[in-house]
């Protein structure tokens, strides 16, 4: 692939590319099987490596945290099957890092020698390698629409808790019509959407509008527990 090819990718907003893969937790038929569960999406660039084993071990650990979410897991490499059966067996039986072992890896992860998943999702960079998928991640909500994407370059490994707050964040969000600021976590504030005439406006800004503090006529927030938002997006 020459270095100024033109990379295909989703958008957000998009449907996500359907396709049926070999994993090693068996056949899927992406997103349909999944349909009513948010999913991630990632991929890695070879099994066998340091920063990808890495980040392996720490989703596994992270699983239950995802599973209460109602997001499934599902990663990808250009590797064949045998070589992620072996490297995921290796994780588990010999690997320690950062007091996690005996990690087992149980969500599936995608053969695609063929790198058709990869490219149908504008894993494959270029200008980063033409051989390996990037570090990409798709969030996919119930109905099977891309919600956000981050790209990291092979020498860095994610941060999985900001993946997880993402994750929250998107969730929060939908059930209850609100935004979220920079460093949102749940029980901040979250930002109200602007009012819808000129009337509301005044009193938002009078203080008249309970549980509403605005910073300006443009900006104004809430507080949403903790609590709430954790037991709200848990049931969906």
């Amino acid at each position: 692939m020459e270095q100024n090819a033109t990379v295909s990718m989703p958008r957000i907003g998009d449907k996500a590319p359907s396709f049926k893969a070999v994993t090693t937790q068996g056949e899927i038929n992406f997103p349909e099987q999944y349909a009513g569960k948010w999913v991630i999406l990632f991929s890695h660039p070879a099994d066998f490596t340091p920063v990808c084993t890495s980040e392996f071990m720490t989703f596994a650990s992270m699983e239950a945290k995802f599973t209460e979410l109602n997001c499934q897991l599902v990663g990808l490499s250009v590797d064949g099957l045998y070589s992620h059966i072996a490297w995921l067996r290796t994780i588990k039986d010999k690997i320690e890092y950062k007091g996690m072992k005996n990690v087992e890896v149980k969500f599936p992860l995608i053969e695609d020698i063929t790198m058709n998943v990869a490219k149908a999702y504008g894993m494959m960079q270029p200008g980063e390698s033409s051989t390996k998928a990037v570090r990409a991640v798709f969030f996919i909500d119930p109905k099977g629409i891309i919600r956000t994407i981050i790209y990291y370059p092979l020498s860095m490994g994610r941060n999985f808790d900001e993946l997880l707050r993402v994750l929250q964040a998107l969730q929060t969000a939908d059930a209850f019509g609100v935004a979220t600021p920079a460093d949102w976590r749940p029980g901040d504030d979250v930002i109200v959407p602007t009012a819808g005439s000129c009337g509301v406006a005044k009193d938002r800004m009078d203080g008249k509008e309970a549980g509403v503090t605005c910073h300006d006529w443009f900006f104004c927030t809430k507080k949403i527990d903790k609590e709430k938002v954790l037991s709200t997006i848990k049931k969906k």
